[in-house]
């Protein structure tokens, strides 16, 4: 489910039935993938795995000891078929846990790129969250506005020119004040 509504946008554009639901649903979900990215959940990124027969070791770079604990359900994701999935870990290193996979064959240690994932229960529903909708939907519009006229961007600090695109850096910045209490610190480097 989008954080934003096909209704919701829908009656912010003031576009009635003039478009169908799944044009407005591919911006809903594009809101979503510039917005979640970027909010605190809890999961880590996996940056290498390897396996000896069926045990499979994730590796992450920084210390997961306080993160996970043995007995615990983790859904991997994007770091290939034989360990996506929600899985049970094993057991837990410093900077590393395994679980069973469905490997044959051992693997040395290797890298996954992009990143892969390891996310835990989750004890927060941002789609519930008033500050996380109302910039989800800013974002929509703003997705939507440039999609009907893209030359309606910002404008420049030097000579006030009208920027012809409006999908830049500024994109999330406009709604930082909304989802300031909700960001990951991981994700603002820079």
């Amino acid at each position: 489910m989008s954080t934003t509504t096909v209704a919701e946008l829908r009656t912010a554009l003031g576009v009635g039935t003039l478009y169908t639901d799944a044009v407005l649903q591919s911006v809903c979900d594009a809101a979503d993938n510039v917005l979640l990215p970027f909010l605190w959940k809890n999961e880590q990124p996996i940056v290498a795995h390897g396996n000896v027969g069926t045990v499979g070791t994730l590796y992450f770079n920084e210390d997961i000891r306080e993160v996970f604990y043995v007995g615990q359900s983790v859904t991997i994701t994007n770091t290939g078929t034989k360990y996506n999935g929600t899985k049970t870990i094993t057991t837990v290193g410093i900077k590393e846990f395994s679980i069973t996979t469905t490997h044959t064959s051992d693997n040395p240690r290797h890298t996954v790129v992009p990143f892969g994932t390891a996310a835990a229960e989750t004890y927060v529903d941002y789609t519930t969250i008033p500050a996380i909708q109302e910039a989800s939907l800013m974002i929509s519009i703003d997705i939507w506005q440039s999609r009907q006229a893209p030359s309606s961007g910002g404008v420049s600090i030097d000579g006030f020119t009208p920027s012809p695109y409006r999908m830049g850096n500024t994109l999330l910045a406009r709604v930082r004040g909304l989802l300031a209490p909700y960001l990951d610190p991981r994700s603002m480097v820079g």
